[in-house]
């Protein structure tokens, strides 16, 4: 599978007139050791309400999967098949490697890939078919299915035989979980 992605950024020049800034191929590219799992940085944020006047390429950075506070991440992921060696990885090397700070306690997890982020995240399956992981249940997903998640603990796991290919936003959220001061 070809996991470039196409990426076209707008902004305004010097008199207020549409450009177009950026246009080509998205250069922060990360794979998953292990998973397989192929992340591709499209844009992120760091502040609500966005700045829409940056003249720099916001997805030139490292991240975890969690977005930044009172920020958004907007990702593409493209997810391998799984294999008996990414269902053996140890839970805490893959949320380590994920940037992620905030999930169920490994004891007793359904899956290796079970994790959670204090987000709303938009999911839209571009391509294939996958299968998101509940605490006790699951929902097959297919291209054109979109699921929005609101902080709960979960896993992507793809049993097909070909790449799925999803988009991803993830927007800072208060999470329902943790006491608020």
């Amino acid at each position: 599978m070809d996991h470039r992605i196409r990426r076209i950024v707008t902004g305004h020049d010097a008199h207020g007139k549409a450009i177009v800034e950026i246009d080509g191929f998205a250069p922060n590219q990360k794979t998953r050791e292990g998973a397989g799992f192929v992340s591709t940085l499209l844009w992120v944020t760091d502040e609500t309400p966005a700045q829409l006047d940056t003249k720099t390429d916001r997805a030139a950075r490292t991240i975890g999967v969690p977005p930044p506070s009172r920020g958004s991440v907007f990702r593409i992921v493209d997810f391998p098949p799984i294999t008996a060696e990414a269902e053996a990885m140890k839970q805490e090397d893959l949320l380590k490697a994920m940037g992620v700070d905030q999930h169920a306690d490994g004891k007793g997890a359904r899956h290796a890939y079970m994790h959670r982020t204090p987000s709303v995240d938009y999911a839209i399956v571009l391509s294939g078919e996958i299968d998101m992981l509940l605490d006790d249940s699951e929902v097959h997903m297919k291209a054109g299915d979109i699921m929005v998640q609101q902080g709960t603990n979960h896993a992507w796991v793809n049993r097909s035989h070909d790449f799925c290919r999803l988009a991803f936003v993830l927007i800072d959220g208060i999470d329902p979980l943790q006491p608020q001061a």
